[in-house]
């Protein structure tokens, strides 16, 4: 090839590339590995026919059966959704089919009759829509009362769990009791959990919540002050956590950030290419000076293909405030707007906050479902309300799609071809770079029960 042709070729391309971004490329961590999918079953949709995701978040607690879950999934199909982040994993205890975990005490600590996250992947599949895995992931128990279950963490790791100063062991409220992410050990346990999810379904993503310290109720504690953290705190450090207040919260942000990596690596190893995604405060700095979370460094390190912020402004200046501050923390880019809708004083508000997430560009997630699809006459008003704005977005998606096959055609020269089958490999957009940490933009918490 002549050196012009090539350099006109490769400006082609790049431009092509840089329009698929901007219109709503899927992000990735690497080549996309083989999909579980079992015979004769739906398969997923293809990554860059859900992305950018509009999505919903579907608490625990609102399913109990296939038929419950089939209805949902159809009402979020009609809505004009194309992603569900469908809770499995509330306080260590399973919403699936587990060999690490017990099940969830909803079902009396019995397998149920169904594979919840089974059916979900089944019928989400089925209507062209992504399924991610939505995990809490640091809590272990919740409730004034221990579980029954001698297999559950409470019971079985004690010594995994929050200690503090005076050697008290978390006390059991009506909030949730955390495990430890400095331990090595819990942190390989939690891989263990997330990768199992990810080898036995065929979820399209792993989202997770509650990925920090959730020390809300720890007022006048300082955790964890165990003799194994100490011991590896002084091993890293060569201090004690008295001596040096800022080095002791750093250190523990780093524990927290290791996590992440290490999920990260876990699902690369068994699903390379899954989206992990991430459920983080819509104030970055207090998240990370309060609960030791650095989630805008996740984005900007890759290690998360996109957080998904729990803006639950009641109103549009503070909610666009905090997202755009956000975004410019994480680099510009894979920061989806979490909308509380339950807080919206009017509906008026959550569609301006639509629109806000549309002009961004970079999708968007609705707490939560029963905010949607319950039978509460305030929930249908909602949603008369808001289906046209979300069935528009949906068209206006479709269109986006149109061009970025227009400009894939473009890029080299002739037509695209069919499209690609539904497990086709997700691959980064080379038009979105790593930017420099960028000065960040007040938590609030996700209030999943």
């Amino acid at each position: 090839m002549h050196p012009k042709t090539a350099q006109r070729v490769a400006l082609t391309t790049l431009a092509a590339a840089g329009l698929a971004c901007i219109l709503g490329c899927p992000p990735s961590s690497g080549p996309a590995g083989p999909t579980v999918v079992a015979p004769g079953r739906p398969r997923p949709p293809a990554p860059r026919d859900v992305w950018p995701p509009r999505a919903v978040w579907v608490v625990r607690q609102v399913y109990s059966s296939p038929g419950q879950i089939a209805e949902l999934m159809e009402q979020c199909r009609q809505a004009g959704l194309n992603t569900v982040l469908f809770q499995v994993r509330g306080n260590g205890t399973a919403f699936h089919r587990s060999t690490i975990e017990p099940p969830a005490v909803e079902y009396g600590g019995q397998e149920p009759a169904f594979d919840q996250l089974e059916v979900a992947c089944d019928e989400a599949h089925r209507r062209g829509m992504a399924l991610h895995a939505w995990v809490n992931v640091m809590p272990a128990w919740r409730g004034k009362k221990p579980p029954d279950d001698p297999r559950q963490l409470y019971n079985a790791r004690p010594e995994w769990f929050w200690y503090d100063q005076e050697g008290k062991r978390q006390p059991l409220d009506d909030f949730y009791v955390s495990l430890n992410p400095c331990l090595p050990e819990v942190r390989a346990y939690l891989v263990s959990v997330m990768r199992e999810i990810a080898e036995r379904y065929p979820v399209d993503g792993l989202h997770m919540d509650y990925i920090r310290f959730p020390s809300e109720t720890c007022k006048g504690r300082d955790y964890p002050h165990d003799a194994r953290t100490l011991a590896l705190y002084r091993q890293a450090t060569g201090k004690r956590p008295v001596d040096d207040p800022a080095a002791w919260t750093a250190w523990r942000t780093a524990q927290v950030t290791q996590l992440v990596r290490d999920i990260r690596a876990g699902l690369n190893q068994v699903r390379p290419g899954i989206l992990l995604t991430a459920a983080v405060g819509p104030d970055p700095e207090h998240h990370l000076r309060h609960y030791f979370q650095d989630g805008p460094s996740w984005v900007r390190q890759r290690l998360i293909d996109c957080a998904f912020t729990m803006n639950y402004a009641r109103d549009v200046e503070t909610f666009q405030a905090r997202q755009e501050a956000w975004m410019r923390a994480a680099g510009g880019s894979r920061v989806a707007a979490g909308l509380g809708l339950y807080a919206h004083p009017s509906d008026e508000i959550s569609v301006r906050q639509l629109e806000c997430a549309q002009r961004w560009g970079q999708g968007f997630a609705l707490f939560s479902s029963s905010s949607l699809f319950s039978e509460s006459e305030r929930s249908r008003r909602r949603l008369e309300v808001l289906k046209p704005v979300l069935l528009d977005m949906q068209r206006q998606a479709v269109a986006a799609a149109a061009r970025r096959q227009s400009a894939r055609e473009g890029a080299d020269g002739r037509p695209a071809g069919p499209r690609a089958p539904a497990d086709d490999r997700v691959v980064r957009n080379p038009a979105v770079s790593a930017q420099p940490p960028t000065p960040s933009a007040r938590p609030i918490h996700m209030l999943v029960p």
